[in-house]
C-alpha cells in the first residue's frame, strides 16, 4: 500500500473551516479530523463522495481498487485524466483528491476487494467507516459480513443510469446532538423551578418606572400573568384556543396607558403575546426518550456499555429522583426585548438550574460506573474497556436530553434474507407502482435487485453491451418476475421500467454521481461526528423525476 502525505503547516483552521464549525462545533470537527475512511472503488461516484469528505478535512482516506483507468472512466470521472489511462485508478484518484486539502492524507491499495476479503479482511478493521461503490451483490454481501462482525459502519452507494442508491449498515448508532429543526424552548413556565420563581417574584410590575416596565423580559411577563390566570382558573394553565386568546387579552390589560387612556407601545408585551402559543406547552418526557429508557441496552448495563447508555440510565434515574419526573433543564432562553442586566440575570437563572441538574445526573453516572466496574483509570491490560465519562460529555448529554436518538440498521444479509417484516415494508411502498406519479421510487430498488440477479446469471448487467439491449429486456423481465415471485409480492412493474434499466446499461452519469456524492458524504459525516440523524436505512434517488424515497429495509 502506498501513502501520500500532504499535511499543511501554520493554517488557521478556524477560518478555513468556519462554516462547518458552526454546524458541528470543535468536537465534531475533531471527530472528522481523526477519522479514517476507506473507499472501495474509485468510480465517479466514489471520488465524488471522497471529494466531499476531503474538503471539510477528514483525517485520512484509503482507496482500495484493483482496476486500471479506462476510457469510460475519463468520460465520467473528474478526478481522472486522459493521461492516466492504463495507470492504477486508485493511485491517480488518490493523487488528485489529495490536492484538494493539504490537511488530509491519502493512501491507496491497488488490489481487488474480493482478493482483499479472502486474503486479508483484517485490513479493514482499522477504519472508522468503509464506503463501497459499484459492487456486485456477491461481493457486497461478503464485505458487509466482514464489517458487520467487526462493528464497522458500512455505507453503500451506487449509481445506475438515472438511479441513485444509498444504504447505511450500522449495528447501532447513538446520537446525542441530533440538531432538530423545530423545537420548543425549555422554559418550564408550567413547572417553574425555584430559581425562576425567586427571580420573577422579586420583580414588581406595578411599581416599575416606565422604562423598566417596557424592558421587562417577556418570559417574566408570561410568568406573572400566568400566576394571575391560575388564581382565577383553579391553578390550571390556558390550554385551548379560546383560553389562550383570553390569556392574551389578560396580558394586553397590563399595558401602561398615557393620560388619554391610549396603551403605550411596549414591544416586550407584544413579544409576550406572540409567544403564548409556542411557550405554553406542557413539560414532558418525549415518547422517544421513554422508549430509550426501556431499551435493554439502558436497563442491562455492563462494563462494555457505551457511554451513551450509561448516561441514558443516569438520566432515567435523575427523572425518577431529582427531576421529579422531568428531564434536566436545557439552560437556554431565546433572545428578547430587555435591558441587559435583567436578561443576563434571567439567562443565569436557567444556566444555574441546568448546572444543578447536570451535576445530579453526573452523580448517577459515577455511581453506575462504579457498579459496572469502570470507575478506575484504564490500565495497560484493560485497553478494550471504555474509559470514564467526562463532565463535559454529561453536560452536552443533559442539554440535548429531549432530542437523543438511536439508529439501528439491519445487516445486508438480514435484508437479503427477506423476512416477513421486510417484505411487508417493501410491499407497502410498492402498492401504487402501477400509477408511478402517485407512488414512491421503491420500484427502482426492486429493479436494481433484478439487475443484480441478471448479472449473477449472465456475468454482465442488462444492456451493458450496445448490441444486447433489446435481447436483454425479456431476460431482465424473467429475472424480475422470479424475484417478485420469490418474495411473494403481488405487485407488477411496467415494461417501461424494464426497458429503461436495459438502456442504462449500468452506466454512471456524472450528474447523478455528483448528487449522490453529496448525499452520501453528508451521511458519512453524520456517522463520523455522531451528530444529526442519519437515514434508516435506504435512500433511493430518481434523477428523471428528481424525487427521492427513504425506506427501512
Amino acid at each position: 500500500m502506498a501513502t501520500l502525505q500532504n499535511k499543511g503547516a501554520g493554517i488557521d483552521k478556524n477560518n478555513k473551516y468556519d462554516r462547518q464549525l458552526r454546524l458541528w462545533g470543535d468536537h465534531g470537527q475533531s471527530s472528522l479530523e481523526t477519522a479514517r475512511v476507506c473507499l472501495i472503488n474509485a468510480t465517479a461516484t466514489g471520488t465524488e463522495i471522497l471529494k466531499n469528505l476531503v474538503l471539510p478535512g477528514v483525517g485520512s482516506f484509503t482507496i482500495v481498487d484493483g482496476q486500471k483507468v479506462q476510457g469510460e472512466d475519463v468520460g465520467n470521472n473528474f478526478f481522472l485524466t486522459v493521461d492516466s489511462i492504463g495507470k492504477s485508478r486508485a493511485q491517480v484518484a488518490t493523487e488528485l483528491l489529495s490536492e484538494l486539502n493539504e490537511d488530509v492524507s491519502g493512501d491507496f491499495l491497488e488490489e481487488n476487494v474480493d482478493d482483499l476479503l479472502q486474503k486479508n479482511p483484517a485490513f479493514l478493521s482499522s477504519f472508522t467507516t468503509v464506503i463501497a461503490t459499484q459492487l456486485s451483490e456477491k461481493t457486497l454481501l461478503n464485505l458487509g459480513k466482514v464489517l458487520w462482525e467487526r462493528n464497522i459502519p458500512l455505507v453503500v452507494c451506487r449509481c445506475y443510469g438515472f438511479i441513485g442508491y444509498l444504504r447505511l449498515v450500522l449495528k447501532e448508532h447513538t446520537i446525542i446532538e441530533s440538531h432538530p429543526d423545530n423545537t420548543h424552548e425549555d422554559l418550564r413556565l408550567d413547572r417553574p423551578f425555584n430559581g425562576l420563581k425567586e427571580f420573577c417574584d422579586k420583580l414588581n410590575l406595578d411599581t416599575m418606572n416606565k422604562k423598566d416596565h417596557s424592558h421587562t423580559p417577556w418570559l417574566v411577563l408570561l410568568y406573572k400573568y400566568l400566576q394571575i390566570w391560575e388564581q382565577k382558573h383553579g391553578g390550571k394553565l390556558p390550554s385551548t384556543y379560546k383560553e389562550k386568546t383570553a390569556f392574551k387579552e389578560l396580558i394586553k390589560e397590563g399595558l401602561r396607558k398615557n393620560d388619554e387612556g391610549v396603551p403605550d407601545d411596549e414591544e416586550n408585551f407584544d413579544e409576550a403575546i406572540k409567544s403564548v402559543n409556542s411557550s405554553l406547552h406542557a413539560t414532558s418526557i418525549p415518547s422517544e426518550i421513554q422508549d430509550l429508557f426501556n431499551d435493554p441496552a439502558c436497563l442491562e448495563l455492563h462494563p462494555e456499555s457505551k457511554n451513551f447508555w450509561v448516561m441514558m440510565r443516569a438520566l432515567k434515574e435523575f427523572t425518577r429522583n431529582e427531576g421529579l419526573g422531568f428531564l434536566p433543564v436545557r439552560g437556554t432562553i431565546p433572545d428578547m426585548t430587555s435591558d441587559s442586566e435583567r436578561y443576563i440575570q434571567l439567562q443565569t437563572v436557567y444556566r444555574d438550574q441546568a448546572e444543578i441538574d447536570a451535576l445530579a445526573v453526573a452523580g448517577h453516572v459515577h455511581s453506575l460506573l462504579h457498579t459496572i466496574g469502570r470507575d478506575e483509570p484504564l490500565k495497560p491490560d484493560r485497553t478494550k474497556k471504555p474509559g470514564t465519562i467526562t463532565d463535559s460529555e454529561i453536560k452536552t448529554f443533559c442539554r440535548n436530553a429531549a432530542f437523543l436518538n438511536v439508529v439501528r440498521c439491519r445487516s445486508l444479509q438480514q435484508e437479503y434474507d427477506h423476512d416477513i417484516i421486510y417484505l411487508e415494508e417493501l410491499s407497502r411502498h410498492l402498492i401504487d407502482e402501477e400509477s408511478p406519479d402517485e407512488g414512491d421510487d421503491t420500484v427502482l430498488y426492486v429493479l436494481l435487485r433484478a439487475a443484480d440477479k441478471f448479472f449473477a446469471e449472465f456475468n454482465h448487467f442488462p444492456g451493458y453491451f450496445d448490441n444486447t439491449v433489446d435481447a436483454d429486456v425479456p431476460k431482465l423481465k424473467a429475472c424480475l418476475n422470479k424475484l417478485i415471485l420469490d418474495w411473494g409480492l403481488s405487485s407488477t412493474i411496467k415494461d417501461d421500467y424494464i426497458q429503461e434499466i436495459c438502456r442504462y446499461g449500468a452506466s454512471e452519469l456524472h450528474s447523478v454521481s455528483a448528487f449522490m456524492g453529496g448525499v452520501t458524504a453528508q451521511e458519512v459525516i453524520k456517522v463520523i461526528t455522531g451528530q444529526f440523524v442519519p437515514i434508516n436505512n435506504t435512500f433511493i434517488y430518481n434523477a428523471q423525476r428528481q424525487t427521492s424515497t427513504t425506506i427501512t429495509l
